[in-house]
């Protein structure tokens, strides 16, 4: 007899239930990470369903405030919820909930869902409030009928949507209440440059890109006034930003790509 097993010839201090146990060891341990993973799961859906969200920025509709390859966090509960608060608008109620209306101010960054395509986000600047006139006159944002305060600070050499670069001008905007941003115009000639006066029914909001001339926004029917319940939340910081010169598996090119002066840039 081998002096190393016993009779049953299992080795030495392992019997049949030291076997059973190595099992369900094994079995455990299987468990245990798909219970972690679970986990992580879940605690990501919570904090994206009711904390942050990430985006990113797909156009230049918001230069020079956000540029395209800008990743960036909008809070979830700045607003309260709605249904698009949740993954894929699976939200189970109507309307919105710990959130008034009151909470958005003029010149908020915000993610909303397109009126005319829910399932499409877009992301612009709240420049008029429920009850708010507002109508553009030669380039000039008029608010309640009185024109908006800007100072312009000079020419910028831009690349257009179409990779040309472009000269716009660029200005300081200050909107009633104080808060500035900055804006590109193109021109103050533009089909966007004179609007009608829109007045901004109850429970609804006015939105305009930065990019004034660039910028699909209230401005046109296929967008119009912003409902509450399509805020998704709102634009608080920059996580990330590169600029599109290095595909991802350029690993060598990636620090020439990113955006490093960007990062953790707070959205004004």
């Amino acid at each position: 007899m081998d002096p190393d097993k016993s009779a049953n010839g299992l080795p030495k201090g392992r019997g049949p239930k030291d076997a059973s146990d190595a099992a369900r060891s094994k079995d455990g341990g299987f468990g245990e990470t798909i219970r972690t993973v679970i986990y992580a799961v879940l605690i990501a859906g919570v904090l994206r369903t009711f904390l942050f969200e990430p985006f990113s920025i797909p156009s230049g509709s918001m230069k020079p405030t956000l540029l395209v390859g800008d990743y960036l966090f909008v809070s979830k509960w700045s607003y309260g919820y709605s249904r698009y608060s949740f993954p894929f608008g699976l939200g189970f109620f109507d309307g919105r909930i710990f959130g008034d209306e009151m909470e958005v101010e003029r010149g908020d960054v915000v993610v909303f869902r397109k009126p005319s395509d829910t399932d499409t986000d877009f992301i612009k600047r709240i420049v008029g409030l429920p009850g708010d006139r507002v109508q553009v006159i030669e380039g000039r944002l008029y608010l309640n009928q009185e024109m908006v305060e800007r100072e312009r600070l000079g020419e910028r050499e831009v690349m257009s949507a179409f990779g040309r670069p472009t000269m716009l001008t660029e200005y300081r905007e200050t909107l009633p209440g104080g808060r500035q941003h900055l804006i590109y115009e193109e021109s103050d000639r533009s089909s966007t440059d004179n609007t009608r006066q829109f007045v901004v029914p109850e429970g609804h909001f006015f939105a305009m890109g930065d990019n004034r001339d660039n910028s699909t926004d209230s401005r046109f029917r296929d967008v119009g006034f912003i409902p509450f319940e399509n805020l998704i939340g709102r634009a608080e910081i920059i996580f990330f930003s590169h600029n599109g010169s290095a595909s991802w598996w350029e690993v060598w090119r990636w620090p020439f790509a990113i955006r490093f002066s960007r990062i953790f840039d707070e959205i004004q």
